[in-house]
């Protein structure tokens, strides 16, 4: 008696497994759990032996969380958001104002970002115009012992404002 191979046919019922929501998400299982744990995503069904049963809703909601993480927003904005559509609230002005908090934070970066560039800038010309001779401290470069002491001469006015005092320290060479 010869057996033919029996062929598995998969029927896709509208959900998925952990693993497979992880894979289509590109996401781990564990981040899944983490988010189910914060109440970023609801506890999905499961069977009797414990697995999770994921519907597409669930992708749909992964999607949403990685987009608004890609749009600078923390899991703590996310989740005020998911629950404010749970609610049944309009989220537009809500999530308007979260952005327009998040781009005057990357305003305020950009500007100590161009303040260190410039403070950069400024002593990369003092490294080209000092004399390696005149060197004689051995546990700091004149070059940025001097940019500290404020000796500034041509620099840009954005370098004299660093934006952290620890930038501003001396630090031995080791």
């Amino acid at each position: 008696m010869t057996r033919t191979p029996t062929q598995k046919t998969f029927q896709y019922d509208g959900s998925m497994r952990i693993g497979e929501l992880a894979d289509q998400a590109g996401l781990t299982s564990k981040t899944i759990r983490y988010y189910e744990s914060i109440g970023l995503m609801s506890e999905p069904y499961r069977h009797a032996n414990g697995y999770r049963d994921y519907d597409d809703d669930a992708a749909d909601r992964l999607r949403f969380i990685r987009d608004s993480q890609a749009a600078g927003l923390t899991l703590a904005e996310v989740s005020e958001i998911v629950g404010m559509k749970a609610a049944g609230e309009s989220t537009c002005g809500h999530t308007r104002s979260l952005l327009a908090r998040h781009i005057a934070e990357v305003d305020a970066q950009v500007e100590r970002l161009l303040a260190t560039r410039a403070e950069l800038t400024a002593m990369a010309e003092r490294a080209s115009a000092l004399d390696p001779v005149s060197c004689t401290d051995p546990a700091r470069c004149q070059v940025i012992a001097a940019s500290a002491a404020g000796d500034h001469r041509g620099a840009h006015p954005a370098a004299h404002a660093s934006p952290h005092p620890a930038h501003r320290r001396l630090l031995p060479l080791a």
